[in-house]
């Protein structure tokens, strides 16, 4: 029997899903191929996927799923099939490919930015309908080629242009233009790849960085790249303003000066007046509607591209019939030409000489005996041609550069001229003159922003037919254009127009026209009007696009002061963010002066193309899985050469613009990763860590750590409470004050169950332990792990925990205080073999007894000791820990003490000064003290306590054991010795229970004939006994003895200390003996506050050499 497979319609909204689900809806009529009716029962409905977004992402469906459209209506949706029965359970998590291959048939991408609010803006006040969605149909040609086109060539172009030919020469003009042009073709190589290396939504360039660089990267370079969009509108405003108070309607001007050293200040005050008028206007056309911009897009553009053939098309015509534009020189001073007609100082008028205007610039009256300036007697006036045309041979003196510093007068080298020996008065002629003083990296910040504006095609990602294909060859194609046009422009400049009139900025020497309007056919008015309305264009543009932008960034929420800025008007125009645009754009304009704008935004444009090529060589070198471009013409080595040459180009243009871009992206790094939200976008810095990290874990496991490196990476030990929460977060207070930041912190617990069973418990337990450590500043790593029984649970932990080098060498845990009135032995036998469990494993331990009164963070211990009771030397850890703890600035405060304990036949005075030579080359500054224990007979109190420690372990044997749970036990435990007896008394010899007393050489000879002389002892004693001390266990009791001497003599020292630093005692080998060591530390810390029992690992940790 065939079965069909027929796609079953999906509901359209969220109530018929619901309705679907709950009711059996009527059948619908259901037909197949050949139109005959099927039952419903047969027919297999094709499942939407439907997942939530990742909880560590960004809460983008678009993102966290490798699938384009998400729905969450269809969850509901069930699986009826049989030939694919075997997978109904996992449906909702991993669909059937023929839905996933219709969704991906059905891809639509919505046209980002501005089309958007367009459609709002129509839809206002109408029924609020769907309309289908468009496909997005733009090609290469229309949708990327001439977007970038026209944002590349633009207000540079024509005002500064000619002059950066005249000033730099040919030759220094193409290293600049070939310079620019490489940055940016191989910034657009990096592009291409990361832009088609999957879909980029809204956000551009912003979008591209922050997902391949991190939140932190892509924040600062992305608020970098906003600035540079926002300062570029002030150029095109300042650019707009220039034009029409310079060449459109000079009779504007609002700030006239009366000298001429006054121009330049009334030409930036008026520059002011007109660009934040200009501002104003500009931002209520953005603020209206951006539908209008969008409409005079293509006169921009047409305007664009008709000044270029207006451009090419006068230089074919110089070359048979140069344009009349005559430049008059006095001597080779190059005439400002606003006052004269005639480039004459007299002139034939009816037989008669007569002087001309000219004659009265330079002379206190207009009378042939009048007194004038001694160049203006001594040199001729002479005219040239300022186009003398592409055959005319000036090629050869435009070649090279004629830098100076400001107020240099522009001169024509070759001509004849006789000099003044009094130049006082040539600042208040009028002579073309430097308003700026000129060098080559000033040329390259002032032109860098021309080739700007290759990221048009990819912001528009959204708008195109195949974005994947289009970006790479228009934004490629774009620049390659645009270098051709600078570099013919540069070469047909320098050829076709006089070297004087190429450096003359504002064209005062051609009557005040604009240079690149003079070449231009057929009119000088073609390419006024031109750039005109292409820097208008250009200026909308960016106050639409920068505010965009920064409402992108503001809605990733990654840097919080900036949320409100994602707020706008209800069809989501960003009204805020154009707000704020429009004031860091009125800064620009206050500079009021197009060259000193210009490096400010190129820093901003370059740190943007910077850390693109970053971005594309990190992706490809860490060879990420997810790393596929379409466009594979790229190398990692290409991005690290267009990177350099963007950091390069930064300190070429300005070396201080370059510092404080760098300062601005590095405060907003920090503020990011200090306070942003936390992001997890796959980016390649996070794939960058996990490399040095595996790089440094293989190389750490080379070979343990020398004791000069050695410091406690700890693995902390905690108990949780019947809701999952930290029993004891003073030991994560403590942890934080021992690490101050340092090494490694693991912070586990065990839950008592299967994986399976606790898994949410398992989360909830990680997440509160998590939000302890925040509170009390741990850095580390936690791991819950779910374990049959507690045992097992932290056993596996101090086994596994950690990874490669990176692994926890000590061990703290909280004293179980309440180990007594517990009803079963459970916790403390958990205690002592976490102990015997560090011990095999060659593990420092700490154990903070009474640590709910540990200091918190918060406090600040006052002048107080911190006391070390060094009774047997394991490693030196003890000595360590104080030191450590210092270094926090809750214990800062606090002097150290170190106790040693001498016996009757140990020369304590020397023992003191050896304790004092060793601390002094430990470079540790602390006390001195031996306490001197004298030999006593064992006391009836101590008798008495084992005796009640005895009597107590038996009756809880008695209680918890029937007799068929003690031959269990007896078997059990037999067991367990017979297997381990062999490599227990293997390690009695080498492992880390084997101790050396401290300091003098005869020690050992001592401690031997103490050994042999304790049985004696132990026969003397039992002459005095009482009966019923006959039967107790001698070794217990001397253990006994020697906790109740101990405790008095710590307790009689150190009772007022803050702290107390206590060797650990081991627990007994038989493990028979457990309860009874338990009892004996009891007695050994009774009446001390705050204890900390400190176990080495079996190896030096700190020494004496460097």
């Amino acid at each position: 029997m065939s079965v069909r497979f027929v796609v079953v319609p999906v509901g359209q909204d969220d109530e018929d899903c619901s309705d679907r689900v709950d009711n059996e809806p009527a059948v619908p009529d259901i037909r197949g191929a050949e139109g005959e009716s099927i039952d419903p029962q047969d027919a297999v409905p094709i499942l939407e996927y439907s997942r939530e977004p990742n909880r560590y992402g960004d809460g983008m469906p678009k993102e966290n799923s490798p699938f384009i459209n998400n729905t969450d209506h269809d969850k509901g949706s069930l699986y009826d099939g049989k030939n694919l029965a075997l997978f109904e359970e996992e449906m909702d998590s991993n669909p059937m490919v023929s839905s996933l291959l219709n969704k991906l048939a059905n891809y639509t991408n919505l046209t980002q930015g501005v089309k958007e609010h367009e459609e709002a803006d129509d839809d206002e006040g109408s029924a609020k309908t769907k309309k289908p969605v468009k496909s997005p149909a733009l090609g290469t040609l229309i949708g990327v080629y001439l977007p970038c086109l026209q944002n590349i060539l633009g207000v540079i172009l024509f005002l500064r242009l000619t002059w950066i030919v005249g000033t730099a020469g040919i030759m220094e003009a193409l290293a600049i233009v070939f310079m620019t042009c490489s940055c940016t073709m191989l910034t657009a190589i990096s592009m291409s790849a990361i832009a088609t290396n999957g879909v980029v939504p809204a956000g551009g360039s912003y979008y591209m960085i922050s997902r391949s660089l991190g939140p932190e990267f892509g924040g600062a370079v992305g608020l970098c790249f906003y600035l540079g969009t926002t300062f570029a509108g002030s150029m095109y405003i300042l650019g707009t303003i220039e034009i029409l108070l310079t060449y459109i309607v000079p009779s504007a001007a609002i700030f006239k000066a009366d000298k001429k050293e006054d121009e330049p200040e009334a030409l930036l005050n008026n520059m002011r007046v007109y660009g934040t008028c200009c501002l104003t206007l500009m931002s209520l056309v953005v603020f209206v509607g951006v539908k209008y911009v969008n409409k005079l897009a293509l006169v921009f553009l047409a305007c664009v591209i008709l000044s270029i053939l207006a451009i090419y098309a006068g230089v074919i015509k110089s070359a048979f019939e140069p344009p009349d534009f005559p430049v008059c020189l006095l001597g080779n001073r190059t005439l400002k030409n606003h006052n004269f007609d005639h480039c004459l100082k007299t002139m034939e008028v009816d037989n008669v000489t007569v002087t001309t205007k000219l004659w009265s610039l330079f002379c206190d009256s207009p009378y042939p005996n009048a007194t004038c300036n001694k160049y203006f007697e001594l040199n001729n006036v002479t005219e040239i041609q300022g186009i003398p045309g592409l055959t005319s041979g000036v090629i050869r003196d435009n070649m090279w550069g004629d830098y100076g510093p400001n107020g240099m007068l522009v001169e024509k080298k070759d001509q004849l001229s006789v000099p003044a020996l009094d130049t006082s008065q040539d600042i208040n002629m009028p002579y073309v003159a430097n308003d700026i003083t000129t060098f080559f990296t000033l040329l390259v910040g002032i032109y860098f922003p021309s080739v700007t504006g290759i990221m048009a095609g990819s912001n528009r990602s959204g708008d195109l037919r195949d974005a994947q294909k289009s970006i790479p060859i228009g934004t490629i194609m774009a620049i390659a254009t645009t270098t051709f046009i600078y570099i013919s422009s540069v070469v047909l400049f320098g050829a076709c127009i006089e070297g004087v009139v190429l450096r003359d900025k504002f064209g005062d020497s051609v009557k005040g026209n604009l240079v690149i309007g003079i070449l231009a056919w057929p009119s000088p008015w073609v390419i006024v009007i031109g750039s005109f309305f292409s820097c208008c264009g250009a200026g909308l543009q960016s106050l639409t696009g920068a505010p965009r932008l920064l409402q992108a960034i503001a809605r990733d929420g990654i840097v919080p002061f900036l949320q409100v800025f994602g707020h706008g008007k209800a069809n989501g125009e960003p009204t805020w963010a154009l707000l704020l645009t429009a004031g860091i754009c009125e800064i620009g304009i206050l500079i009021a002066s197009l060259d000193a704008v210009a490096p400010i935004l190129s820093m901003f444009f370059l740190m943007c193309y910077l850390f693109v090529n970053l971005a594309c060589a990190l992706q490809t070198l860490l060879r990420t899985p997810n790393w596929r471009p379409r466009f594979k013409f790229y190398h990692w080595a290409l991005s690290f050469l267009g990177a350099s040459l963007c950091l390069s180009l930064m300190f070429i243009s300005s070396w201080f613009y370059a510092l404080v871009a760098m300062l601005i992206a590095g405060c907003i790094y920090k503020y990011i990763e200090y306070r942003g939200a936390e992001k997890e976008w796959g980016d390649g810095i996070r794939g960058l860590s996990l490399n040095a990290a595996r790089y440094a874990l293989i190389r750490l496991e080379e070979a343990p750590p020398h004791t000069k490196n050695w410091r406690p990476q700890l693995l902390v030990l905690l108990n949780l409470d019947s809701d999952h929460v930290v029993k004891h977060p003073r030991l994560l207070s403590f942890c934080t004050q021992l690490k101050a930041g340092k090494g490694l912190t693991i912070v586990g617990s065990v839950l008592e169950g299967t994986f399976m069973t606790k898994e949410a418990e398992v989360k909830k337990s990680e997440q509160n332990i998590k939000s302890s450590m925040t509170t009390e500043r741990t850095k580390g790593f936690c791991h819950v792990v779910a374990s049959s029984n507690l045992r097992d649970g932290f056993s596996h932990l101090i086994q596994s925990a950690g990874l490669g080098g990176m692994k926890h060498n000590t061990v703290l845990m909280a004293w179980p205080g309440t180990w007594k009135q517990a009803t079963d032995a459970v916790s403390w036998k958990n205690f002592i073999e976490t102990v015997r469990e560090t011990t095999a494993a060659h593990q420092a331990l700490l154990v903070a007894k009474n640590v709910d009164s540990f200091p918190t963070n918060a406090e600040r211990l006052g002048e107080g000791t911190i006391d070390v009771w060094w009774i047997v030397h394991d490693g030196g850890l003890l000595m360590l820990l104080p030191f450590l703890l210092r270094q926090h600035k809750v214990w800062r405060k606090c002097k150290m003490r170190i106790f040693t304990v001498a016996n009757m036949d140990d020369n304590s005075i020397q023992m003191k000064k050896d304790l004092q030579m060793f601390l002094y080359h430990l470079r540790l500054d602390a006390e001195v003290e031996v306490v001197e224990m004298q030999d006593s007979d064992i006391s009836a109190f101590t008798y008495e306590k084992t005796l009640v420690m005895e009597q107590r372990s038996q009756m809880l044997k008695q209680m918890q054991l029937s007799r068929t749970e003690r031959e269990r036990e007896a078997q059990l435990i037999h067991d367990r010795n017979t297997a381990s007896h062999a490599a227990l008394n293997d390690k009695a010899d080498t492992g880390p229970d084997r101790v050396h007393m401290t300091w003098t050489k005869d020690k050992f000879l001592t401690e031997r004939n103490r050994n042999r002389a304790e049985a004696n002892m132990g026969v003397r004693d039992l002459f005095n006994m009482k009966p019923e001390w006959e039967s107790l266990n001698q070794s217990n009791v001397r253990r006994m003895h020697t906790a109740v001497r101990l405790n008095e003599v710590v307790v009689n020292r150190s009772q007022g200390a803050h702290l107390v630093l206590l060797n650990m005692p081991g627990p007994p080998k038989n493990r028979g003996g457990d309860e009874n060591y338990m009892e004996f530390l009891e007695v050994l810390l009774e009446g001390l506050n705050r204890v900390l029992l400190v176990r080495g690992g079996g190896r030096e940790v700190i020494t004496i050499y460097s």
